[in-house]
């Protein structure tokens, strides 16, 4: 087996590692709940070698992902569900129908502005054709106005667009100094679960602080999810100044008083 710029390789080589015997053992155990996670790290991977603009991690990263979409679409196709091509074939379809503008006469004069329009058009197209070709059992007895929104995504984003639809029928606060208030209210709340010692209310509590946090984050037109990005990478670099500080003085992180590193992370604060 030898590496190849041609897809069909990859999937060849992910079908030899779930051959029976003589697979991969690893490969062989797992099933698409146990390989979603590493769906999703992989995904993340993407974004964070964007982040940096490290195209050369990038190249590596978007294989990694690639390979995910090959190994789910190999155990489907060992239950006789679909194949790679069908995935291919799915989504060749779904951009040719979503892009009129380009792949047909009709509205091939489209302009820009109008795109997403259409887009979202075809979209709601496609849903209520799926869900008629779903058994009756399957279809659900409430039609909310929150179905859409898909439950597959990280928690931060599914939160900023479910309140991104129901803010479309008002259901919504009109001043992000409301908002603060009611981060307030939540934290209030999670400082009596705290005083009760009730630990799955001090989760919910704080999960609601959470979604307050990203309605704010909506209202002032922040990307949560990039925000926390940068912060997180912003705490990195303040703890790594408490490192560099400590070992310059011939000392570890064990060996310092939390007063100590709380005064270096203080100085982090202005150096960095």
């Amino acid at each position: 087996m030898t590496p190849s710029r041609d897809i069909s390789r990859l999937i060849e080589i992910m079908a030899a590692l779930r051959t029976p015997v003589t697979g991969c053992p690893w490969d062989l155990e797992q099933n698409f709940a146990t390989i979603a996670p590493y769906t999703i790290e992989e995904a993340y991977e993407v974004v964070d070698a964007i982040t940096r603009g490290d195209l050369d991690d990038l190249r590596e990263e978007l294989g990694d992902l690639l390979l995910q979409v090959v190994f789910h679409a190999q155990m489907a196709s060992e239950q006789n569900a679909f194949a790679f091509g069908d995935v291919v074939e799915a989504i060749t379809r779904k951009m040719i129908r979503r892009h009129p503008h380009v792949f047909a006469d009709k509205d091939g004069n489209l302009a820009s502005s109008h795109v997403k329009e259409v887009w979202d058009r075809i979209k709601a197209e496609e849903k209520a054709e799926r869900a008629a070709r779903r058994p009756p059992e399957e279809a659900p007895s409430h039609k909310s106005l929150l179905s859409g929104v898909k439950a597959g995504q990280p928690a931060l984003t599914r939160a900023m667009e479910l309140q991104r639809k129901a803010s479309t029928v008002g259901f919504d606060w009109n001043d992000p100094r409301a908002v603060l208030a009611k981060i307030r209210e939540e934290a209030d709340e999670i400082e009596a679960a705290l005083d009760r010692n009730d630990k799955q209310e001090i989760a919910e509590e704080t999960g609601d602080l959470m979604f307050a946090l990203v309605n704010l984050a909506r209202h002032v037109d922040a990307d949560p999810e990039a925000a926390l990005r940068a912060t997180n990478a912003k705490f990195e670099r303040r703890f790594a100044y408490i490192e560099r500080s400590l070992e310059a003085q011939g000392r570890t992180l064990e060996q310092a008083s939390l007063a100590e590193m709380d005064a270096l992370w203080n100085a982090a604060k202005t150096a960095i």
